[in-house]
């Protein structure tokens, strides 16, 4: 990942070799001398890791630590320093260095401290990503038939219990806005919410991915790795179609979950996790426990809540306030402002049996607003295949 640096040091040369050592790893470098200079660049663009000497002509470098902590998307922050201590470097790191290098620098530990602040930075954008994605797909569970708010209302239960959670139901119908629903209505809400599709991972890299790997574990990991249960401690893990993850690795999240620990790929230290489970499918697990596909001991152990929703084709009275918000979300994203549907577009709408069910809406109504020059939709708007 590349990343930007901001170099705070007074010492010309310090910053000429610095700069050059990471520039020559694919870094952009910025370079000041002073507080001021800091600070300016600070308020011109957001670097994402800081190299901060202690003793600068205008201040005390640490200082900025306290303005650094109020800035919308926090970045890493390393102390280098000629004058430091154990005692100075505690201080630093209670008040939110990410860490803390002695001159004369080692370029190696100066290169490992950098690699770690650049995991933070892309975890950091990553799950920034996660929530606008999440943001913006919240307001879809709606609907005002009795099984939509049943539906929603064990999920908040769910979510203030902060219980494992199954949630089945056919491809569309919504079950990782659901899981983001549930994340949100939680104690969890400010904690990440981190998704995985068990289906789009070789089933080899799986473990991996969700346990992390240490250096030199397989062939190409060349260097630790932070698996995704451990990013989600303290919030949450969406197990996206459960049902294609290997009977093998089935047996090892389900002691991890047990345990609530585990150890990376190629690691002997135990990690221990506070993490909540969602598990999502759109096939029957009974029937592939049957098979011997799933194990029984880990579907009971996710199915503390089991949360089904039903196909579209099964809540239509629905469709008119689904419709209503995709209306409103697209005008806000494509800069349009078309008011209704006509009542005939409506009658094709709500007659459609609707396979592929939220999703598919969805996108019908995205398509129909982009070949509508007027105020309302109307059937010519819509797709052949609905019209018949």
């Amino acid at each position: 990942m590349s990343a930007t640096i901001l170099i705070v040091d007074d010492e010309e040369n310090a910053r000429h070799h610095i700069g050059a050592f990471l520039d020559g790893r694919g870094y952009e470098t910025i370079g000041v001398a002073t507080l001021g200079e800091a600070r300016d660049r600070l308020r011109q663009a957001d670097p994402d890791i800081i190299l901060l000497d202690v003793q600068l002509p205008d201040g005390y470098g640490p200082d900025l630590l306290d303005e650094v902590a109020t800035m919308p998307v926090r970045p890493p922050v390393i102390l280098i320093t000629a004058y430091g201590d154990i005692e100075m470097a505690v201080e630093a790191m209670k008040s939110g260095a990410h860490d803390f290098l002695q001159k004369p620098i080692v370029l190696t530990q100066l290169e490992k401290s950098v690699c770690r602040a650049v995991e933070i930075v892309s975890l950091r954008r990553e799950l920034a990503h996660l929530r606008q994605t999440r943001q913006g797909e919240m307001d879809f569970i709606v609907g005002s038939s009795q099984k939509m708010r049943s539906l929603v209302d064990h999920a908040r239960r769910a979510a203030e219990a902060s219980v494992s959670v199954l949630i089945t139901g056919e491809t569309g119908t919504g079950k990782e806005v659901l899981a983001n629903f549930t994340h949100r209505m939680g104690p969890r809400a400010n904690k990440p919410f981190i998704p995985i599709n068990c289906a789009a991972i070789q089933s080899t890299m799986l473990e991996s991915e969700l346990f992390g790997h240490e250096a030199g574990a397989f062939t190409g990991a060349e260097k630790r790795k932070p698996g995704l249960m451990e990013v989600a401690d303290g919030g949450i893990l969406f197990l996206d179609e459960i049902s294609s993850m290997p009977v093998d690795m089935q047996a090892k999240l389900l002691r991890a979950l047990e345990d609530h620990s585990f150890r990376r790929v190629g690691g002997t230290n135990l990690i221990r996790i506070d993490v909540q489970v969602l598990a999502a499918s759109n096939r029957r697990l009974a029937t592939l426990m049957e098979e011997g596909k799933f194990r029984e001991d880990l579907y009971y152990r996710l199915k503390v809540v089991d949360l089904h929703i039903p196909p579209l084709r099964e809540h239509k009275q629905d469709i008119p306030e689904l419709v209503g918000l995709f209306i409103r979300h697209n005008n806000q994203r494509m800069g349009m402002n078309i008011q209704d549907v006509t009542p005939r577009a409506m009658q094709v709408l709500m007659t459609h049996s609707w396979p592929g069910n939220i999703r598919e809406l969805r996108n019908v109504i995205e398509r129909a607003m982009l070949f509508c020059d007027e105020g309302s939709l109307d059937v010519p708007h819509l797709p052949a295949e609905l019209i018949g």
